[in-house]
């Protein structure tokens, strides 16, 4: 566990996730995504289910965090030991769990499943929202705590565009274990910022890994006044390729 925390220290984990429904979303997409950022310098990847999990676990030796997504309310990252326990057996180095103060569907403590992954020799990552849950989940053995969950949770309830570098620093500052920053870090100056703080490693997700969401982000920042005038001049669709024009 200490040389895989040190291989991810001061770097970059990138994170390769797709929701059913989008076009990327499959285990041969995520391992190609998942490629690619290794190729551009990525130390490790945390990827969603056990497909995909297990796909990229072959294509790479590099550190790989597993979650498996249930529902979208609640708790649901890993949200039970069952779970964590077949991420851990597609092949993750480190199972990621929900680790808020919310109860856990399967009726278990959070101490209870992360005692039960370690006795299986699972190393564990928790997702929290704050900094007592932070605290509880180094307390209660969490070989890692994520700010993952900041801001995304009813209990804080102050959801924000930027990251909660702040709950990163005074949690880096407070415990023993390492502190991963994680939640809409979008730019390269904020993953700075991240480290600055006090961060072991920085998760990026879909800054890097969601085109469709990237492309929206540019489509949005075109001036009314273009985006006026494009609609006006705009021939048919498919006009440039029946009349010569330049073709995208």
């Amino acid at each position: 566990m200490t040389s895989l925390l040190d291989d991810l220290r001061g770097r970059l984990v990138v994170s390769c996730q797709a929701y059913p429904g989008e076009p990327l979303h499959g285990p041969g997409h995520m391992t190609a995504m998942a490629l690619s950022a290794i190729a551009g310098g990525a130390a490790g990847i945390r990827c969603e289910g056990p497909d995909d999990v297990r796909a990229i676990r072959a294509a790479t030796t590099l550190p790989v965090i597993g979650l498996w997504k249930v529902g979208h309310e609640g708790v649901y990252i890993t949200p039970t030991l069952d779970h964590a326990l077949r991420v851990a057996d597609a092949g993750a180095d480190l199972v990621a769990i929900d680790a808020t103060a919310r109860p856990r569907p399967d009726g278990r403590t959070l101490a209870e499943t992360i005692g039960a992954l370690h006795e299986r020799g699972i190393a564990v990552m928790a997702d929290v929202a704050t900094f007592a849950e932070g605290l509880a989940a180094a307390d209660a053995g969490a070989d890692v705590v994520s700010t993952t969950l900041a801001g995304y949770t009813h209990e804080r309830g102050d959801a924000a565009d930027a990251p909660d570098l702040e709950l990163v620093r005074a949690l880096a500052a407070a415990l023993d274990v390492p502190v991963f920053a994680e939640g809409r870090i979008a730019t390269p100056n904020q993953l700075a910022t991240a480290f600055e703080a006090g961060a072991w490693s920085v998760v990026v997700g879909g800054a890097i890994t969601r085109p469709a969401a990237i492309t929206a982000s540019f489509v949005a920042a075109i001036p009314a006044h273009a985006a006026a005038a494009g609609v006006a001049t705009a021939g048919p669709v498919g006009a440039t390729e029946t009349s010569g024009g330049l073709r995208g």
